[in-house]
């Protein structure tokens, strides 16, 4: 019971968030220039902040666990090549396809892994070790497939495709925010506390405010036109991901904090920044709001089940 209070509690609210950005648009106080304006300033600016000063207070300095990065980034990667091959043979509609793979493969690491530990042991040790394992593949394949899916694309190499997924890698923010904040914390780089308060304060904004854009932007009849992809996306999400890697990490012995931190990373809802990436990479905004709403909604539950399976079996205490 515990552990599903705790859940409630770390995924209601942000719910609760996104259905206070939907009312507000339709109040007609927020409006279609405002979320516009809304999804650049988040992408270009707060998230990037929020992850420098995540990753800059990690402590990579006094050392990194090789063996679970390794294993975070090479379960993300596996993930990632199953998902979209798949998609492009069942996914007929075109326009959907890069927002599906998104949003089915990408969870909310960066925010929920580090909360969600600390609440379980008290500390974080391990949770920055798997962000930066699966973080910055997360929006590394994230660019990839939403260059070459965008606006219904058919998914094939050419040199201008690849052209525009490096440079979309390299100018992708997210990604500069990852590097800042990892060699920030690799060379113990001290900033005064005008500017640390500074970038705090920024980054303090990006999940709020997402989540505020994200209500905003779902539009509830677009979404049961979309039931069946929103529900196949959650279901990998959620279950199918965890269900198969799982298994692998405990055959590894992985245990306690570093079962919970793979758990997130693998069965966590979708980030919102996949609905901001998705808006501004020419991909379906409306299906990735749906897949995050559902996602959030539903993960107190499942996130539960997984949490009393790992103790049931005496795998995290």
């Amino acid at each position: 019971m515990e552990n599903f209070i705790f859940s409630i509690n770390a995924t209601m609210p942000v719910f609760l968030v996104m259905v206070v950005g939907y009312l507000l648009r339709k109040t007609g106080m927020l409006n279609d220039e405002f979320v516009n304006v809304a999804n650049k300033f988040n992408f270009k600016v707060t998230l990037p902040c929020l992850l420098i000063q995540d990753l800059s207070s990690a402590g990579f300095s006094k050392g990194v666990n090789v063996s679970f990065v390794l294993f975070c980034a090479a379960a993300t990667a596996f993930c990632f090549v199953i998902i979209w091959p798949l998609t492009r043979l069942f996914l007929k509609d075109k326009s959907m396809r890069g927002a599906f793979v998104q949003a089915s493969f990408r969870s909310s690491a960066a925010v929920m892994g580090i909360a969600f530990v600390t609440n379980i042991y008290g500390s974080s040790s391990l949770a920055p070790f798997m962000i930066l394992g699966a973080v910055p593949l997360y929006n590394i394949f994230s660019v990839i497939v939403l260059t070459f899916e965008a606006d219904g694309g058919n998914g094939k190499i050419d040199g201008q495709k690849i052209k525009k997924a490096l440079i979309g890698i390299i100018t992708n923010p997210i990604i500069i925010g990852i590097i800042i904040g990892m060699v920030i914390s690799m060379l113990n780089i001290t900033f005064p506390v005008i500017i640390s308060k500074t970038i705090s304060s920024i980054g303090a904004l990006a999940s709020p405010l997402s989540l505020i854009v994200l209500g905003a932007s779902f539009d509830g009849s677009k979404a049961i036109k979309k039931f069946k992809p929103v529900i196949m996306a959650s279901l990998i999400k959620l279950v199918l991901q965890a269900a198969i890697i799982l298994p692998f990490a405990i055959q590894m012995g992985f245990r306690n904090e570093e079962l919970v931190a793979i758990i997130i990373m693998l069965a966590a809802p979708t980030t919102p920044s996949c609905f901001i990436m998705a808006k501004s990479m020419g991909n379906d905004g409306d299906l990735t709001a749906s897949i995050v709403v559902v996602t959030t909604l539903m993960a107190s539950v499942t996130l539960t089940a997984w949490i009393f399976i790992l103790k049931s079996m005496g795998l995290i205490c």
